[in-house]
């Protein structure tokens, strides 16, 4: 079938391809989905290299991660060049208009990771992105306590933070900031935020980048904010049985929702009568200085950085705590 999508004609190839197994929701579903919330997701998507996240047999079939423009890609949609921790370059995709997101579902792309940065300078983000990861024995409501410590966290540092689910068990926590700082001021100053959340809530909150270490604690994963590294966008899918969505909240209702209740059917709905609850996220931009003025008060150096990165100044030993032991 072929799609109008704001002047621009785009092709859907078998609509009626199962996408969901469990709760039979199709290509076309997921098609008029993302039509449905367009301007949310676009507005967490517009100008930023994106990564698809690509599911061709639906959820319960083998995905992969799409980072270069594939071929065919139609002349009106944008691209930017990123560089990877290992020096190489890619071109990937900058979705700017709701075709541009209807032509990536149509390949099977569920989830958009965009970077946190806009392609006209791709070395300084302008989003800070607080990924509270809850681990075995914890859960969803574990990760809203954290966050609303982050959030006083965050407003004693002149900040603030925009919520949404994971679409999984856990939250994140977005914070506009100026485009003047690096990928590593930028991770150091999440390790920052995780650090002070460690010591208000011991025994609750952990930067502990091993798993063994970790405990049952909500995990504060800085390197989220590596290079490289890309979360969910708001609204966008998730390969959950449930087809669940990354849904912007407001802070009020955190201690009252779950997970679960945003999903391909739901949040449709809930942005039309809501609208994106980020949408004054771009009339912001935040100093990043006193976060990073807090990591060198902390004086407890650098954290680990991803396998993939290359050894980073000041990095501790790269090797899980149990295997040096035994070394």
């Amino acid at each position: 079938m072929e799609l109008e999508v704001e002047g621009r004609p785009v092709r859907l190839s078998n609509p009626d391809k199962v996408y969901y197994p469990a709760r039979g929701f199709t290509k076309r579903d997921v098609a008029e989905y993302y039509l449905a919330v367009a301007p949310g997701v676009l507005r967490g998507l517009r100008d930023r290299p994106t990564t698809l996240q690509r599911f061709p047999d639906g959820v319960e079939g083998e995905f992969f991660y799409q980072k270069r423009a594939p071929k065919g890609l139609p002349e009106w949609l944008p691209t930017a060049r990123i560089a990877f921790p290992s020096g190489r370059t890619a071109d990937e995709i900058c979705p700017n208009e709701p075709a541009a997101v209807l032509w990536a579902a149509n390949l099977g792309c569920l989830t958009f990771h965009p970077w946190p940065v806009r392609r006209g300078d791709t070395e300084h983000p302008d989003e800070l992105r607080i990924d509270l990861d809850p681990q075995p024995g914890t859960d969803f409501h574990d990760a809203v306590t954290a966050a609303h410590e982050l959030r006083a966290l965050l407003e004693e540092q002149g900040l603030r933070g925009w919520p949404k689910t994971s679409g999984g068990r856990g939250l994140h926590i977005y914070v506009p900031v100026e485009p003047r700082w690096t990928f590593t001021d930028c991770r150091h100053a999440v390790i920052a935020l995780g650090r002070e959340l460690e010591r208000r809530m011991p025994g609750r909150v952990t930067t502990a980048w091993w798993k063994e270490e970790r405990g049952e604690r909500i995990f504060v994963d800085y390197n989220q904010m590596a290079r490289d590294r890309t979360i969910a966008s708001p609204y966008s899918l998730r390969a959950r049985a449930e087809a669940t969505a990354s849904t912007p909240l407001r802070w009020e209702e955190l201690d009252d929702v779950v997970p679960l209740d945003f999903d391909l059917r739901t949040v449709p709905k809930r942005f039309a009568e809501l609208g994106d609850l980020h949408a004054d996220m771009d009339e912001h931009a935040f100093d990043l200085e006193p976060l990073l003025e807090l990591f060198a008060h902390q004086d407890a150096g650098d954290l680990p950085y991803p396998p993939d990165h290359p050894k980073m100044p000041g990095e501790p030993m790269r090797v899980q705590p149990s295997r040096a032991k035994k070394d």
